[in-house]
C-alpha cells in the first residue's frame, strides 16, 4: 500500500506538472506565503500534513497493534483537524463555501463510521472506512489545493 501512496503522490504531482506545465515552476516550497494566513488555514495546513505523513506510517505498517492504535487516534485527531478547521477559514465564515468543503463533509461523515468499525472489530468496514479517507481526505483533496491561483500551488509551484 505504501508503494501505491508514493505513486499517486508523484503522479499526481507530475500530472499537475503535465496539465499546467508552462506555469508551474517546482521550488523551495515559499513558507512565507503561510505565515500571512489567518490561523485557522495554518491550522489546517499543518494538520494535513501531520495527517498524510501519519496515514502513509499506518498503512505501511503492522495492523492491530499498540502502535496502530496510538497513531491510529492522532490520525483520526489530525483529520478530524483538518475537516473543522476548513469550515472555519474566513471566507467561509462569511458565507462562500468551496466545493472541496463537500470532502470536509465526507471526513465528518466517514470519520465515525471507521471508528466504529474498529471498536466493533469490523476490520473490513474500518479498512476501508480509513482508505477511503485518506484517499479522499487527504490524496484528492490536496490535489485540488494544487490547482493555480490556489494558495498551495503558489507555495510549492507557483
Amino acid at each position: 500500500m505504501r508503494g501505491f501512496v508514493v505513486a499517486a503522490g508523484l503522479s499526481g504531482v507530475a500530472a499537475l506538472i503535465v496539465i499546467f506545465g508552462r506555469h508551474a515552476h517546482l521550488h523551495a516550497p515559499r513558507l512565507g506565503l503561510l505565515a500571512h494566513q489567518p490561523l485557522a488555514l495554518r491550522v489546517h495546513v499543518a494538520a494535513a500534513f501531520a495527517a498524510l505523513a501519519i496515514g502513509v506510517i499506518l498503512m505501511s505498517g503492522p495492523k492491530g497493534r499498540l502502535m496502530h492504535r496510538i497513531l491510529g487516534w492522532t490520525w483520526m485527531a489530525a483529520m478530524l483537524t483538518v475537516a473543522i478547521s476548513s469550515f472555519l477559514f474566513p471566507f467561509v465564515l462569511k458565507g462562500h463555501l468551496d466545493p472541496l468543503h463537500a470532502l470536509s463533509a465526507y471526513v465528518l461523515m466517514i470519520a465515525p463510521m471507521g471508528l466504529a468499525a474498529a471498536r466493533r472489530h469490523d476490520i473490513r468496514s474500518h479498512r476501508i472506512a480509513m482508505t477511503n479517507l485518506f484517499m479522499f481526505g487527504l490524496v484528492v483533496a490536496g490535489a485540488f489545493t494544487f490547482v493555480p491561483g490556489r494558495l498551495m500551488w503558489r507555495v510549492v509551484l507557483g
